[in-house]
């Protein structure tokens, strides 16, 4: 009896968990049908998905007919920006400077430099990208000033407050001749020869990481820390968004209170391939990524926060030019419960660590790299190029263009775009009689200067095929003018059927997508010539790129790629494609598709 009541119970549980399974799967059925809610997003802050355009003021548009650019060239020009869809724009140093290193040297942080036009140019613009909701970013260079600076001719009269605004240090006494000085120690300059300048009239040696006209401040006194947040304060007042925080790796030196009350040397590198008077010669351990520095930025974020809410103003941003190994970079991001730092570090890896030569795996590798030790929270950012390296497609190859632009602007985060790439621009020649660059003219030779030379990444931007590429009136210009103007312009690329500006205005409109704004990446290398990235959200459209970064046609499978379905429809693609927008892409047999040498194709594909 016991025995047919334990089967009866059974049975009676059996077709319960039977019915249940039954009813669920039912009601999964019609919501699969429905399709699940979309999910909520959370709302951005401005400058967390948006569009950074680097402008180097001399060479992006000169109004007045001088040869150099300016800025109401900047503002005539803002319209260009709107159209293809820019944010925020970043100009390099704006302010007061002697020009030794282009305005990297500043003598007055508080007014603008002359050529580049007056406060009253300044406001104006700020006025018209800020209406035009375009956001201002200036170049801020704490590490040092330049040696026609009040700072440093206060520093170098001893006069009280300024007497140790600089790094000093007394000349070491030659132990073979007692009347001959010797530096103290055997730092190198980034732009070649010893860091350590005499000044006859303080008897003491400065300390130049850069050129000897740039003098390095001593972030131990006090007093620079202070005037460092008066500068910021007084640009936040006048409209200012947001700071690129240039050479904050130098912004500390060993304290030789640490080391015996010297200056310590640093060991050879063992770089067979420098010469003794180049960078890198020695380990740099000394000068550069001190640990101290992090309290530094740390500090200037919470001051800028602090400056946001007492103003009730949108969000101020630090950005941190920080050429660092990996680990030491993210701790620019801040404390992963502790302390905030930049908004974020630039990513160089894009430049460092790839080339022409890179393969699909290389890149793959780079991007999970960042996005693998980047602090959870935190913002990524895409940079292929700026104004102290060769220029994008002079790096890699001029039918990669599209495809890099569209892998900046579908990768998650902050896309920094430098001016030119939006039209596929190279570098120009610049022969040696016109080098200007303080780098090539201190380190080389008619015969080798382009290996050090960044002016042929600052030619002035090519708006059409008239005189002067449409920059300038002036007979000449501060740089000349690239050779290649009359083909890679933007009118005519405005005007062609298909062109880099078009894709990459089409690539700016498609961040828009809930899929990049703020979807999942997958990105994975289906040879050894071509990846695939790809952005999706569920109920949402998936966005895929598939990029053949080789020198030869590809064939690849996505039988394999669980994340796309079909159709798959071109939403962009390169302009030596075959493939235009809104085409299928047929996954032929087995799924497979091939690729053109350095073709790109963005997909759009349903939900999944």
């Amino acid at each position: 009896m016991m025995y047919t009541i334990w089967r009866v119970v059974g049975i009676t549980i059996g077709v319960t968990a039977v019915v249940g399974v039954v009813v669920g799967s039912l009601t999964w059925g019609i919501l699969a049908n429905r399709g699940p809610p979309p999910p909520e997003l959370k709302p951005l802050d401005w400058w967390e998905h948006t569009v950074i355009y680097q402008i180097y003021p001399r060479s992006f548009k000169d109004s007045d007919g001088d040869g150099i650019g300016d800025l109401k060239g900047i503002s005539t020009q803002l319209d260009h920006l709107v159209d293809i869809g820019i944010g925020a724009i970043w100009m390099s140093p704006i302010f007061v400077s002697p020009m030794v290193d282009f305005g990297y040297d500043i003598s007055d942080f508080y007014n603008i430099q002359a050529e580049y036009g007056t406060m009253a140019d300044f406001e104006e613009l700020v006025k018209k990208a800020h209406d035009l909701g375009i956001k201002i970013l200036l170049d801020y260079v704490p590490n040092h000033a330049s040696d026609q600076s009040e700072y440093f001719k206060r520093s170098l009269a001893r006069e009280p407050g300024y007497e140790n605004f600089f790094v000093w240090a007394d000349p070491i006494i030659d132990p073979n001749n007692a009347s001959n000085r010797l530096v103290p120690s055997n730092w190198i300059s980034e732009f070649g020869g010893s860091v350590w300048e005499w000044s006859e009239i303080r008897q003491q040696y400065y300390l130049h990481q850069f050129a000897k006209e740039q003098v390095d401040f001593n972030f131990r006194d006090p007093a620079v820390r202070n005037e460092m947040l008066n500068i910021m304060k007084y640009w936040f007042e006048k409209g200012a968004d947001g700071y690129r925080l240039d050479a904050v790796v130098h912004l500390f030196e060993a304290d030789p209170n640490d080391h015996g009350g010297v200056y310590p040397d640093e060991p050879l590198s063992g770089n067979m391939f420098l010469n003794p008077d180049q960078a890198g010669y020695t380990t740099q351990e000394y000068t550069k990524h001190l640990i101290e520095l992090y309290d530094v930025l740390y500090d200037w974020r919470e001051f800028a926060d602090g400056w946001k809410d007492e103003n009730n103003s949108e969000t101020k941003i630090l950005l941190a030019e920080a050429y660092a190994n990996i680990t030491m970079t993210m701790l620019y991001y801040g404390v992963e419960g502790g302390r905030d730092g930049a908004h974020f570090p630039f990513n160089f890896e894009l430049i460092n660590s790839l080339s022409a030569k890179s393969s699909a795996r290389d890149f793959v590798y780079v991007i999970k790299r960042w996005l693998t030790y980047m602090p959870s929270g935190r913002v990524a950012n895409w940079v292929f190029g700026n104004h102290d390296k060769n220029r994008m497609p002079s790096r890699f190859r001029t039918n990669m263009v599209d495809g890099l632009n569209s892998l900046s602007m579908l990768l998650p985060g902050v896309a920094i775009t430098y001016q030119g790439e939006e039209i596929g621009m190279r570098d120009g020649y610049v022969s040696w009689e016109d080098t200007v660059d303080v780098a090539a003219c201190n380190q080389g030779n008619p015969d080798n200067y382009l290996e050090y030379s960044r002016d042929p990444a600052r030619t002035p931007f090519h708006w059409d095929n008239t005189t002067n590429a449409g920059f300038s009136t002036n007979s000449t210009t501060w740089l000349p003018i690239a050779l290649d103007y009359t083909e890679i312009n933007l009118k005519a690329q405005k005007e062609a059927k298909r062109s880099h500006y078009k894709v990459y205005k089409s690539l700016i409109s498609l961040r828009k997508q809930p899929a990049l704004s703020h979807g999942s990446y997958h990105i994975q290398a289906l040879s050894e010539n071509t990846f695939i990235l790809i952005r999706h959200l569920i109920t949402h459209d998936t966005y895929a790129l598939l990029f053949n970064v080789g020198s030869e046609d590809d064939t690849v499978d996505l039988d394999n790629v669980t994340l796309l379905r079909e159709p798959l429809t071109v939403y962009a693609s390169s302009v030596h494609s075959s493939r235009v927008d809104g085409d299928t892409v047929p996954w032929g047999e087995r799924g497979r598709v091939t690729l053109q040498a350095g073709e790109a194709i963005v997909l759009r594909a349903p939900p999944t």
